[in-house]
Formats: structure tokens, C-alpha cells, sequence
């Protein structure tokens, strides 16, 4: 290396010649005398100069100068990056540079202090004639370039080359991974590479190579919404059944579901087997789609049968509904999937019932209507709601159950039960008469005839009554036998069912005084 002429902000004069393309410049100092190989800062030299600019007269004048000076490594000589005036030549595209300094034997595989070459540099750039050349000339095609291992093929699919990724295909390994056990297969579909993703394919690229998280290329394309990869890779035998992850069954269909990619979706849904949707040791996309609150993928799911009840799965813990309920139910989902009839468990009522907030319940009474008393009711409630469901004996129980372990919060549940027609006298529970406030239990009390109440729940009245710091404080008129008309309008609502009575219009036609319409709907009780 010679240090006749060093700067630290620029180059030796040969060095500026060659930059500059000027040939009879780089002639003339080299005949005064001066080197070819003076630096700069970042350990280029004149040659370095000359291939990245393309000059190959240039370059012929430099490679004379530094073969007659008996440096035969000179053609191969690195910057400070470990650059060689081939790795710069390529770099830039420059085919004619590169063919010249391969006749004088540049090292066509001199990996950079970043592991490029000038292959590699070639393909990033784009330069088809020069990956063309060096490839014919036995460039190293499957070397691992970069920290993360990338082959050449990598790249050029990565960058959507085709025409250089048809030139690789027919000498690379089609299977190379990276740090991730990523091929290029993968890479095409992640990126949306159509027209990359075809040539391997078509060269034989296994079209269902997992990486090393167990996602497929399918799974990855139906991920990131590139819905032409999706049809592709499934027109050439891609397994839309296959486990793409090492913790939970996940399946490109829960992809395409957690991102709302409705198009995507709808075509998985056709090739996908249905046990995903309630067999054992699966998980249903539905999941995915409330976790992401995709609203729209949850309808289409519910649209093409899946059910809004899914499959019981330890990791998750918990019903679609429920899920949805943690995610946040100030949406259009869990409306969705009441309407669907989804089961009402122990934690959906704990929501319904433990917050203060109204909304959830309202939406549930809503879209699910509590049977009468008796089977007839029940029968004529479902007869008459096709769109929405009656609650089942194990909902009720479990509404029941967590009713009464929410008693604190009975003054916001209680009103909308009672209007929602649920029968009075199934919270008529000493659990509620013992801990509920005295406005509560005086509302309660009106929708029952409270002169018919056990001894026992008399008992606890009486106790609570006859405490010297009264816990209830009755109405007046609980003292007295009900009155006639409130004693019909009890019968009358046991002969018609709640449901029916409280929440339609049937009550408009029955043979009374319309003045009574409103006081067999009990709109006479105001809401404390």
C-alpha cells in the first residue's frame, strides 16, 4: 500500500482521474510516476474509483500500472468494507467492467465485511446482464450473505427481480434457508411476489416449506392480504389444513380471520376442513377474529356456519363471548353472537351481572328472550321469535346463580329482568331478601303477591324489619291483603308467560280496557 499521496477528506490524484472517467488523466500521472494504489478514507484507491464509475479504459490503464509494478493481488485489492473493484463494478451494473476485471482475475466470490459479493450485489441492484455473467462464469450461487444468512435467490425474489430469479432458479438450491428457515418460497409469498412466487413453484420449490415458527407460505401470504399468492400457492398444492405454529393449532384461516382479510378469508373457508371449528385440540378462527375485534370476519365466520360457541380450548379459557367480553363488548361483535346463539356461561353473566354498567345486559335480553314458567310458554315465545333464542334450563340456572351471588349490584340488574319478563318469584330467594337493599326488595315485591311468601322469607322481613337500625323499610301497603286487580294482573301473567306479556304488543289485544295495557306491562312500577 502506498502512502505518497494520502488525504483524509478525499482521493490520489490517479483516484480522482479515474473518478472522473478521464483516461488520458489516469495515463498521464501513472507515467509521472505516481500510484495506483494511493488511499483515501475509506480504502479506495484508484482501481476501486475506475470500476465503481465504469471507466474500463480506465480500468485497463490501472490493471497495466499495477501488474507491471509485480502486484498480482492488486486486482483483488478491499476498502476499508471489504469491498473489491469486481464487488463495486457489480455493485453499479457496470458488465463490462466486471468482465474485464474477471479476465484479470478479480475473485468473483470476495465476500464484503457484511458477507456481500459481487453476485449478491449484482442481484440487490438489479443488474440482470452482470448476474447473467458472473453466474455463467461459476459465481458461488448458495452462499449465505447478510446476518441473516440470505442467498442471492433470497434477494432477488425479496426485491421482486423475476427476470434474475429466473436466471437463478436453474443453478440455486430452491430450498436454501435463512436464520429463520425461511426460503425463498416463503420470502414470495410474505412480500406479495406473484410473478416470483410462480417461477419457483413452477422450478419445483416445495410449496409447503415451514419456517422456523411453523408458518407456511400460505399462512404468511393469507397474513399479510396478498390474495393472488393465497390462490396460487393453493392451485399448486398448499395445505390450508397444516399447523403453523408450535404453541396453538393456528391455520392460515386464522390469519386471514385475525387481520380481516374478508377476500382471503372466504376463499380459506372453502378449502378448509371444518373441524377446525369445533373438534377437539383446535381452535376455531372466530377466536382470532374477536381477539383483533375484526368485526367483519366474525360475520362472515357466523354467515358460513361456524359456531359462535367454538370448542372449549385450555389455552384460550374461555367462550368466543366471553373472549369478547374481556377484549372490550362496546361493539357490533357480541351482538353478532347472541344473534347467533351463543351459550351464555357462568362468566358472561358475571359480566352482565358484576358491573354497573346496563349495557351488556340490555344487549343480552335483547337478542334472548326468558322462557315462561311453563314448556307451552316456552314453545310460543320460541314460535314467535325466529331470529331470536330462548334462553335454555342450563343459561337460566347459571343466570339465576350468578343473579343472586351479584345482589350488590341488583339495583341496576333487577328492573331489566323483572320488565324483561323474568318470573318474580325466582328472586324471591332469602340469599336476595337478606342482602339486598330495602329499595330493591320493595321493587321486587311488587311483582309478586307478597302475601303468599313462606314463613320463612317472612322471617328474614320480619328480622330485618325489627332490627333498632331498620335494614328495610316496607311500603304501607305490604301490611295489607293485595288489592283485586293486582291479583289478576299476577294471574294474568302466568296464563300469557312473561316474555309475551312484558315485551310485545300481544297485550294491546286482549279483551280489556286499553287505560290497562300499561299496568299488565307493570309500566305502573317506576325504576327506583
Amino acid at each position: 500500500m502506498d502512502f505518497t499521496e494520502c488525504y483524509a477528506d478525499t482521493v490520489s490524484s490517479v483516484a480522482a482521474a479515474a473518478r472522473a472517467r478521464c483516461v488520458k488523466d489516469v495515463r498521464r500521472l501513472i507515467q509521472r510516476g505516481l500510484s495506483v494504489d494511493g488511499r483515501d478514507n475509506r480504502g479506495w484507491n484508484s482501481l476501486h474509483e475506475a470500476a465503481a464509475a465504469g471507466s474500463v479504459p480506465c480500468v485497463r490503464e490501472i490493471l497495466a500500472a499495477g501488474s507491471s509494478q509485480g502486484d498480482h493481488s492488486f486486482v483483488n485489492t478491499r476498502t476499508h468494507e471489504g469491498e473489491t473493484p469486481c464487488h463495486l463494478a457489480a455493485r453499479h451494473g457496470h458488465l463490462a467492467a466486471v468482465r474485464l476485471l474477471l479476465k484479470n482475475n478479480a475473485n468473483m466470490n470476495q465476500q464484503t465485511n457484511d458477507l456481500s459479493c459481487p453476485l449478491y450485489a449484482a442481484v440487490e441492484g438489479g443488474h440482470t446482464p452482470v448476474v447473467e455473467l458472473l453466474v455463467r462464469k461459476g459465481a458461488d450461487v448458495n452462499g449465505t450473505h447478510t446476518a441473516s444468512w440470505w442467498s442471492c435467490l433470497h434477494q432477488a425474489v425479496y426485491s421482486g427481480q423475476s427476470d434474475i430469479v429466473n436466471i437463478l432458479v436453474k443453478v440455486s438450491n430452491l430450498e436454501a434457508k435463512d436464520d429463520n428457515d425461511i426460503t425463498p418460497v416463503f420470502l414470495a409469498a410474505q412480500y406479495g411476489q406473484k410473478e416470483c412466487l410462480e417461477i419457483l413453484l413452477n422450478a419445483g420449490a416445495d410449496v409447503n416449506a415451514q419456517a422456523i415458527d411453523m408458518a407456511t407460505p400460505l399462512y404468511i401470504a393469507s397474513q399479510e392480504g396478498h390474495e393472488e399468492c393465497v390462490d396460487l400457492l393453493l392451485e399448486n398444492g398448499a395445505d390450508p389444513n397444516k399447523t403453523c405454529n408450535q404453541d396453538l393449532p393456528q391455520l392460515p384461516i386464522d390469519a386471514a380471520a385475525s387481520m380481516g382479510h374478508l377476500g382471503i378469508l372466504r376463499r380459506l373457508i372453502s378449502v378448509t376442513d371444518r373441524v377446525c371449528d369445533r373438534g377437539e385440540g383446535m381452535i376455531s378462527p372466530l377466536f382470532a377474529a374477536i381477539h383483533s375485534e375484526q368485526t367483519e370476519s366474525v360475520k362472515l365466520l357466523l354467515s358460513e356456519g361456524f359456531s359462535p360457541d367454538a370448542q372449549d380450548v385450555p389455552d384460550i379459557g374461555c367462550s368466543p363471548l366471553s373472549l369478547v367480553l374481556q377484549v372490550g363488548y362496546h361493539n357490533e361483535i357480541p351482538k353478532m353472537l347472541l344473534a347467533a346463539g351463543a351459550t351464555l356461561d357462568g362468566e358472561s353473566w358475571s359480566t352482565a351481572f358484576g358491573s354497573y354498567n346496563k349495557d351488556f345486559l340490555s344487549l343480552v335480553l335483547k337478542h334472548r328472550w326468558i322462557p315462561g314458567p311453563c314448556a307451552s310458554t316456552t314453545e310460543s315465545s320460541t314460535a314467535m321469535h325466529d331470529e331470536e333464542t330462548v334462553l335454555n334450563k342450563k343459561e337460566m340456572s347459571s343466570m339465576l346463580s350468578v343473579a343472586l351471588d351479584y345482589v350488590f349490584s341488583a339495583p341496576c340488574w333487577l328492573p331489566l329482568l323483572l320488565k324483561a319478563g323474568l318470573e318474580p318469584t325466582l328472586m324471591v330467594k332469602p340469599q336476595m331478601l337478606q342482602q339486598a337493599e330495602s329499595k330493591v326488595i320493595n321493587y321486587l315485591l311488587e311483582f309478586v303477591n307478597w302475601s303468599t311468601l313462606s314463613p320463612s322469607l317472612k322471617n328474614i322481613l320480619d328480622q330485618r324489619r325489627a332490627n333498632r337500625v331498620k335494614t328495610w323499610e316496607p311500603f304501607q301497603h305490604y301490611d295489607t291483603i293485595p288489592s283485586l286487580s293486582h291479583m289478576c294482573r299476577l294471574q294474568i301473567r302466568s296464563v300469557l308467560g312473561p316474555d309475551v306479556l312484558m315485551r310485545t304488543d300481544v297485550v294491546k289485544h286482549l279483551p280489556v280496557p286499553s287505560i290497562l295495557h300499561d299496568f299488565l306491562q307493570f309500566k305502573d312500577i317506576v325504576d327506583y
